[in-house]
């Protein structure tokens, strides 16, 4: 073995495992960063006596942020290269998180959280800058690794409610400010541009222009993708936002308690991206996601229904029973929603690099953001929801609507597919 291949190709190899792992550290951070409202909103719920709409609002602008961004921050990946463009976000959002602390008014409570969610808009850079460091037929594992910086909402159901019960919630604004800084300076350090980027510089290259960088966000395959990642995505962040009032709400759990049954949920819901992306590669993201809207078709249908007493005529006169689900069969049901949904997340960008090879940052800019849009509509509606009908369960019921259309068109788009190809095969 000559002292190039013992030597450069562990070294080669390094280069994507350190860009894969440091990537996915700093998006645990950020998505840490992106749910802290999660916590600390449910305190200035009561602080400031906000109906059930105005806390949905309030968890959910940052969403806002981070899936709008998304688009853009893609681009400039895509165009200027992932190591200077996701430092840049890490130190933006620290900045707005930092002064989330001095806030006292709903408005400017408001107007931090549109720049907290700077911090989610970092998932549209790891996805570009990561998937550079990969061959194809190992891009759905690497991204689903990188997916798993989701656990970072776990990271903050799990610590944040006994930092604000000990310090109260300015602390923990000011605290994950100062993490998002160290990860940004600790990402700056430990990586290096990725081998696109590199080649750019030592060669003659003309940027594309803006207009050629959107144009395949016109196929509606792009935007079939983006209502798949609005439910597993965006679903998936609009119940570890809501979840925390929801137990408390309906089962009566205090915060720490609420918020440790809701980082549990975002565990297995995080982690097992990884384990989709592996599945991806092997069976199919298209088996996958059949799977996911298959049982969470059932699951949600099953959390929808509301609790009740009901009379029915029996032989021997009326019948009255009450029907509720406990909340360990409502938990056992989210955890399983939640596994479906994270392999659904893999899928669904495992196809990304696969169709567009050329605009990862674009396509999964505009799928990241529809999906991370779920993540901030969704609330506001479980909000409204709440207020208009009156009923907790009202949540599910808008999520089985939503996976119902989502197989639909899927299951639609498929079939619509395999005639084309029936009739273009020869006899």
């Amino acid at each position: 073995m000559t002292k190039d291949q013992a030597g450069g190709r562990p070294a080669l190899m390094a280069e994507p495992t350190r860009a894969l792992s440091v990537s996915t550290i700093a998006f645990t951070v950020c998505f840490a960063v992106w749910t802290i409202f999660s916590i600390i909103g449910v305190s200035l719920k009561e602080q400031l006596g906000l109906s059930e709409t105005q806390f949905g609002l309030l968890v959910g602008t940052p969403v806002l942020t981070g899936s709008l961004v998304r688009v853009v921050l893609g681009i400039w990946t895509d165009r200027k290269g992932g190591r200077l463009v996701y430092t840049l976000t890490m130190l933006a959002a620290a900045l707005a998180t930092f002064l989330l602390a001095f806030a006292q008014t709903y408005e400017q409570l408001l107007l931090a959280a549109l720049g907290v969610g700077l911090a989610g808009g970092s998932f549209a850079v790891g996805v570009a800058y990561v998937s550079r460091f990969y061959p194809a037929d190992k891009q759905g594992t690497a991204l689903g690794i990188f997916g798993v910086g989701n656990v970072g909402a776990a990271v903050t159901k799990f610590t944040a409610p006994f930092v604000m019960l000990a310090w109260g919630w300015q602390s923990v604004a000011l605290i994950w400010a100062g993490a998002l800084v160290l990860m940004a300076a600790i990402f700056w350090f430990t990586t290096k541009d990725d081998p696109v980027t590199i080649r750019r510089r030592t060669e003659a290259y003309t940027p594309k222009s803006l207009l050629s960088e959107f144009a395949p966000l016109r196929n509606p395959r792009v935007w079939r993708f983006a209502l798949y990642y609005f439910f597993a995505f965006g679903a998936f962040v609009a119940l570890t936002l809501w979840l925390p009032r929801y137990l408390i709400g309906v089962y009566g759990f205090d915060i720490a308690t609420a918020g440790m049954v809701a980082a549990a949920y975002s565990i297995p819901a995080s982690v097992f991206r990884a384990y989709g992306g592996t599945l991806s590669d092997k069976v199919g993201a298209r088996v996958i996601l059949y799977w996911t809207f298959g049982v969470s078709l059932l699951a949600t249908f099953i959390l929808s229904l509301p609790a009740g007493d009901f009379v029915v005529q029996g032989i021997n006169g009326p019948v009255a029973f009450h029907f509720a689900i406990s909340h360990w069969a409502f938990i056992a049901l989210v955890f399983v929603l939640g596994f479906f949904m994270s392999l659904g997340k893999a899928a669904v960008f495992k196809h990304i690099p696969a169709y567009y090879p050329q605009n990862v940052g674009a396509v999964g800019g505009l799928v990241g953001m529809i999906g991370g849009l779920g993540g901030f509509f969704l609330p506001l509606l479980f909000g409204v929801l709440n207020d208009l009908t009156g009923i907790w369960s009202s949540c599910f019921m808008a999520l089985f609507v939503l996976v119902a259309i989502s197989l639909i068109w899927m299951h639609t788009a498929i079939r619509r597919m395999e005639r084309r190809q029936t009739v273009t095969q020869p006899a």
